[in-house]
């Protein structure tokens, strides 16, 4: 899968179906950060160094020993599991720590247009407070959009206690504190002379006039 040609890299989508239909995808990218100064570097950046226990070179964390993880696993796991009911996938991606325009969103929209559905997702990307491994976050990425209605009374600013505004409704609940004084948050049965129950007391959207302060 590449991007566009004025930025051109190319991304993996690899996966071993399953039984059930369902799929697992292990998600990771192979491109990092920029080296920073050259001279600040003990050893190549990109040439990996193992010292005292620890691994060393640009990737290392972020995230390329996640991606051999999830190689060994996929390898080991069929090995161990020759028919199994979940499906494995990779999607693994090459512009992350770049410009971000040619690597998760392109790979995303072309296994929309194929039909892929991916039911499980696990995200490579190092996270740790202490030392490495100490942490796991669920459900890290991902986004919630909704739609909030809320319905008033409209009024006259002459008489606010006659209105319900509904944009103070639901402050007053989300802080679950008693309505200010002026703020109507109850519909009084009283009205003034002249004026039917319809013209005071009819629906309103959320852009009805406010109650005085």
């Amino acid at each position: 899968m590449s991007g566009p040609d004025d930025f051109r890299v190319t991304n993996l989508w690899a996966k071993r179906a399953g039984r059930s239909g369902r799929t697992l995808v292990f998600a990771g990218h192979t491109d990092v950060v920029p080296t920073g100064p050259l001279d600040q570097w003990s050893s190549d950046p990109f040439v990996p160094s193992h010292r005292n226990g620890l691994l060393y070179g640009r990737g290392a964390a972020d995230m390329k020993t996640s991606i051999a993880a999830f190689t060994v696993a996929c390898e080991e796991f069929p090995a161990a599991h020759p028919d199994p009911a979940l499906g494995i996938a990779f999607p693994v991606t090459s512009d992350e720590e770049g410009p971000s325009v040619d690597g998760t969103l392109v790979v995303c929209r072309k296994l929309e247009e194929r039909g892929e559905k991916l039911d499980f997702c696990i995200v490579g990307e190092p996270t740790s407070v202490e030392k490495l491994g100490d942490m796991i976050k669920n459900g890290r990425r991902g986004s919630l959009t909704g739609k909030l209605t809320v319905k008033g009374v409209q009024g006259h600013i002459a008489y606010p206690q006659l209105a319900k505004n509904p944009i103070h409704l639901p402050c007053q609940r989300s802080t679950n504190s008693p309505a200010r004084n002026g703020t109507a948050a109850t519909t009084s049965s009283r009205r003034p002379a002249g004026r039917s129950a319809t013209s005071m007391a009819a629906p309103a959207r959320a852009t009805s006039f406010p109650a005085r302060w």
